[in-house]
């Protein structure tokens, strides 16, 4: 499903099938509550509730600005932008466009928001995320088992390679690859080139 802009009352009209968030993920749609149900019928949507909203984005994978990263303080390859349609490598120019045009294309990011598992009560958001002494990242938002992390990838591979597990708040975090990730992945082999 591609994504949507409100017209008229409950005229809607595509705006991009490319590049764009993982379908899996849905829409997420701000109306007047009097047209709710006719807009949803009309694209063939199921309504849920914010909560669940939250849990599904999260188990996917997707992060949210100001829950899983400040805004301004990220690179848009960082929050998975690159990954998730939200940068046209295409397009005109932008502030900061030198930056993540040599990001994209050196294959550098060295940070990512990527999901985590975990068994039990999740840490705070904001809990630093260690292996062994050494601090690899930043928890985000979870929900049910899973999260997000900010993770410097470098260092997530080496505690992986190095047998250490990845611990935020006392807790245990597991790597989850999305579907929908494309770059080099902590503790994935890689492929002769």
């Amino acid at each position: 499903m591609g994504r949507f802009s409100s017209i008229a009352r409950v005229r809607w009209r595509r705006l991009s099938n490319s590049g764009s968030t993982s379908p899996e993920l849905g829409l997420r749609c701000i109306l007047a509550s009097e047209v709710i149900d006719e807009a949803a019928a009309e694209i063939g949507a199921e309504l849920v509730d914010a909560a669940a909203y939250e849990a599904h984005r999260i188990a996917l994978g997707v992060p949210r600005g100001g829950l899983d990263f400040i805004y301004g303080d990220a690179f848009p390859h960082e929050t998975d932008m690159d990954q998730l349609g939200g940068v046209d490598f295409d397009k005109g120019c932008f502030v900061g466009q030198e930056v993540v045009s040599r990001i994209e294309h050196r294959g550098t990011a060295r940070a990512r928001i990527v999901p985590v598992a975990f068994d039990g009560f999740a840490p705070e958001p904001g809990t630093p995320v260690s292996a062994g002494a050494r601090t690899v990242g930043t928890l985000g938002s979870s929900a049910h088992g899973r999260a997000l992390a900010m993770l410097r990838l470098d260092r997530a591979a080496e505690a992986l390679a190095a047998g250490e597990p990845l611990i935020a708040g006392g807790v245990e975090m597991r790597l989850a690859k999305p579907s929908w990730a494309r770059f080099p992945f902590p503790g994935e082999v890689k492929a002769a080139q």
